[in-house]
Formats: C-alpha cells, sequence, structure tokens
C-alpha cells in the first residue's frame, strides 16, 4: 500500500503504490483520485485504509482540486465541505499533524517540510505546472511563513521519467526554453521531457539542497498508475506532515 515511506527529523513523507485498496478494474485498487469515475464509496474507503496505515486521521488529511496550475493555498485545517476545495496544485501549511496530499498518476508529487520552521508543502508538477513555476512559487510561500530553502527537505515520489515520456519535438523546445534539464530523450531514441529533472534543478536554484528522487517510473511499473500507459486508471498519492 505505502511504496515509500521516511520519517526526516520529524518530518514525514509518503508515497502510495497502486495495492491494498477496494477499488475495482480499471482502479485496482487503491486509487485515491476522485474525479477518475471510480465509485465514491471505494474512493473514501481508500483514502481511509491509506491514511490508518500512516497513523493519519483521515479527516485531518487536506486534498487539492489539481489544475496543473502554478498557484497555491495556505491551510491551517481541513477544508469544510468539497465545495470549498481550491482549485490549486500546491497547499503550504503550519499546522503539525495536518497531512497535506498530492494525487499523481505521471506527473512529479513533490513533498517539501522545514521540520525547525514547522513548514511544510505538497505540490502538483506536471509538464505545465514544472513550466508554470508551481514548485518555486510553493517554496517562496514556505519562506514567507518563515522556511529556510536551507533547511528545506524535499522528496519526489514516483512519476514517468525522461526514457518514457514521449512528446513532440515543439513541445520538448518550449519546456527547454524554459527549464533547459528537462530536455530528454526516450529510450527508442525520440524527444521527451524528464519533468522530475526540471523540478530538482528548479529546486536545487532555489537553495534546497536535502532532495531525493524515487527511482519508480510508472509508466514502467506495473505497481503504479499510470495515466499515459493505460489512460482510464487510478491515482497514487503523497503525504508530508510534520509532528
Amino acid at each position: 500500500m505505502i511504496g515509500q515511506r521516511e520519517n526526516a527529523s520529524g518530518a514525514h513523507f509518503a508515497f502510495t503504490d497502486r495495492w491494498g485498496g477496494v477499488s475495482a478494474a480499471p482502479y485496482e485498487e487503491l486509487n485515491l483520485g476522485g474525479a477518475v469515475g471510480d465509485d465514491a464509496a471505494a474512493v473514501t474507503a481508500n483514502r481511509e485504509l491509506a491514511a490508518k496505515s500512516l497513523g493519519l486521521d483521515p479527516g485531518r488529511v487536506v486534498w487539492m482540486n489539481q489544475v496543473h496550475g502554478a498557484d497555491v493555498s495556505v491551510v491551517d485545517g481541513p477544508w469544510g465541505s468539497a465545495a470549498d476545495i481550491p482549485s490549486v496544485d500546491a497547499i503550504v501549511t503550519t499546522g503539525r499533524g495536518l497531512a497535506l496530499a498530492v494525487l499523481t498518476a505521471d506527473c512529479v508529487p513533490v513533498l517539501l517540510a522545514d521540520p525547525v520552521a514547522g513548514v511544510a508543502a505538497a505540490a502538483h508538477a506536471g509538464r505545465p505546472g514544472m513550466v508554470a513555476g508551481v514548485v518555486p512559487a510553493a517554496v517562496k510561500a514556505m519562506i514567507e511563513l518563515g522556511a529556510d530553502p536551507a533547511r528545506i527537505v524535499a522528496r519526489t515520489g514516483p512519476t514517468v521519467c525522461g526514457r518514457c515520456y514521449e512528446v513532440p519535438e515543439a513541445m520538448r523546445a518550449d519546456v527547454a526554453a524554459v527549464e533547459p534539464t528537462a530536455y530528454a530523450e526516450t529510450s527508442w531514441g525520440t524527444p521527451s521531457v524528464d519533468v522530475s529533472a526540471g523540478v530538482h534543478s528548479q529546486l536545487e536554484r532555489l537553495g534546497v539542497h536535502d532532495r531525493e528522487q524515487s527511482p519508480v517510473c510508472t509508466l514502467e511499473s506495473r505497481d503504479h498508475f499510470s495515466y499515459r500507459r493505460d489512460r482510464t486508471t487510478g491515482r497514487l498519492a503523497g503525504y508530508v506532515w510534520l509532528d
């Protein structure tokens, strides 16, 4: 269920895989996305299972309506209702014990925390969001709440890798014009984009040096959901919270 989990000096990071839930095909099993066509009751059950496996109160997990942009919301508690959930791609908090969640199925889930300042953030960085600067926007919001980039711990989860994320040549050129390190080539020799490389370069320039990147490629791994591979499929989640 939880593919990767880490505790770094009071900051907790976790990423799910696709197993251990109750969703039926094509969302089997641990689909955590509520807007992909899965049964709503199954998604609720899966979110409860995932939270409890991490020792979290499911009611204290904050989700986003992700739209591939660069807007950020600062949160101090769970949303009052589904209608209150904003359309953003990053959330930031100073709330201890409040878990922030990001959904992905090829995009880069970015988890950030400054345990000393007590500031955490979760960001959804697909190709459009990486180009728009969602990760720098999240770090900026953290700094405004007292975080120091030199203390920020960054973890990125399973994502489609640069060897597999094939795009048209013009798209690769447009992305590389903004973030040159995202320029890549597939394993079969065609143009591609490495979104994770772009995200990590952005973090490096911002002064965030404590970074780790998952080795898992979602498209290659049958243990993970991949939109590019399957189209109709579930969503993985990344979680970050502070003691």
